[in-house]
C-alpha cells in the first residue's frame, strides 16, 4: 500500500512553524504588570552640560547626590516639547516633530532568559531623511550598577559635547563614549585621547562598560536585532545574542527583545541580587544619531526589590 507524504510534510511544516514563533509569545504580557516611561526630546544636552551650573540649573543638585529622575520625573513632555521647538539646546530643529513618546514598558523572565516588553506609538513622524535603512530604532541600554554615571543619568552617562552632532564635535563622528576612558574631560568632553591600554583593560574587567540592545524596524518587516557595548567607543557584537521581535497595528509598536540569562562574553550576567540600571531610546522619522527620543535612568531588579521595574518569573 502506498503512504501519502503530505500528511507528514505538513506536520512538520507546522513544527518548523511552531519552532519560528516570536518570542513574545514566550510570556503572556497580558499578565505582567507595566509601567509607562516617558522618552523625551533631548536636543543638545550632553553630559558635560548637566554638570555645568551656568548650563544647567540643576547642576548642583545633581553634584550633591541628586539623580536625573528624581528631580525631573514628571518634566519629560515639557521638557521634550521645548526642546524639540528650537528654543532651547536645539540649532536645526526638525519642523513638526513630536517633543515625546510614551511606552508602556515590562520585563518578565523565565529560567533561561529575559524578556523586555514595550509598547509605543509614535504619533505622526515627519521623514528626516537621516537613516535610510530603518524608520524606527528601539535601543535598551543595561547597566550592573559598575558605571557610578549611567547609575545616576542612564543614557547621559554616555553621551558627550563632542561626540557626532553635538556642539563640541567639529565635524568629528565620535560615538557615544564612558568619561573614565578619556585621560582629561572638560566642559567640551574628553576628544579622542584615550587612557593608557592598561588603565583600559582593567577598567573593562572590572565591568565598566554598558551594553546596548537594539530592535531596528520598518513597517510589515521583520525586527533586526543588534547588540555591542559602549566603553571607549560604541561597538556593535557579533553574533547577535538578542533576539527582537516587532509588530505595528493601528498606529502601535509592540517591540519584544529577548537576550539569555547567561550570555557569556562581553554580555553581563543577569541574575536576582544585582541591582541593574536600564534606559530606553526610540529613533523615529528615519533619524539617527543624536535626533532620537530618550527616558531619564530606571532601576530594574529581578525576581524582588523596590526597583522601578521588577522582572518576574513566568
Amino acid at each position: 500500500m502506498k503512504l501519502s507524504m503530505k500528511p507528514m510534510i505538513a506536520a512538520l511544516a507546522l513544527m518548523g512553524s511552531l519552532a519560528a514563533a516570536p518570542a513574545m509569545a514566550a510570556v503572556d504580557w497580558a499578565g505582567v504588570q507595566g509601567k509607562e516611561v516617558v522618552l523625551f526630546y533631548p536636543g543638545q544636552s550632553p553630559w558635560e552640560w548637566v554638570l555645568t551650573p551656568t548650563d544647567h540649573s540643576g547642576a548642583p543638585r545633581f553634584r550633591d547626590g541628586k539623580n536625573c529622575h528624581e528631580c525631573h520625573a514628571g518634566e519629560e513632555k515639557s521638557m521634550g516639547s521645548l526642546l524639540v521647538s528650537g528654543k532651547k539646546n536645539e540649532p536645526t530643529p526638525i519642523a513638526d516633530k513630536p517633543g515625546f513618546v510614551t511606552a508602556n514598558v515590562k520585563f518578565a523572565h523565565d529560567d533561561t532568559n529575559l524578556y523586555v516588553h514595550l509598547e509605543f506609538a509614535e504619533g505622526t513622524q515627519p521623514d528626516a531623511k537621516m537613516d535610510p535603512d530603518f524608520a524606527t530604532k528601539v535601543t535598551m541600554i543595561l547597566n550592573d550598577g559598575k558605571v557610578p554615571e549611567a547609575n545616576r543619568a542612564g543614557c547621559w552617562g554616555a553621551c558627550h559635547d563632542d561626540a557626532s552632532l553635538m556642539p563640541s564635535a567639529n565635524g568629528a563622528t565620535r560615538t557615544k563614549y564612558l568619561s573614565k576612558t578619556r585621560a582629561k574631560l572638560s566642559r567640551q568632553g574628553g576628544g579622542d585621547d584615550l587612557k593608557p591600554a592598561d588603565d583600559l583593560a582593567k577598567l573593562k574587567a572590572d565591568g565598566y562598560y554598558l551594553e546596548y540592545w537594539q530592535a531596528r524596524l520598518n513597517p510589515g518587516a521583520a525586527a533586526v536585532a543588534a547588540n555591542g557595548t559602549v566603553f571607549d567607543k560604541r561597538e556593535e557584537v557579533k553574533p547577535t545574542e538578542v533576539k527582537a521581535d516587532a509588530t505595528l497595528a493601528n498606529g502601535v509598536w509592540s517591540v519584544t527583545f529577548t537576550r539569555k540569562l547567561t550570555a557569556g562574553g562581553v554580555f553581563k550576567n543577569i541574575a536576582a541580587g544585582t541591582p541593574y540600571t536600564v534606559g530606553f531610546a526610540i529613533h523615529s522619522g528615519h533619524t539617527s544619531k543624536r535626533f532620537h527620543y530618550v527616558s531619564f535612568e530606571h532601576s530594574l531588579a529581578i525576581d524582588t526589590g523596590t526597583a522601578d521595574f521588577v522582572a518576574v518569573k513566568k
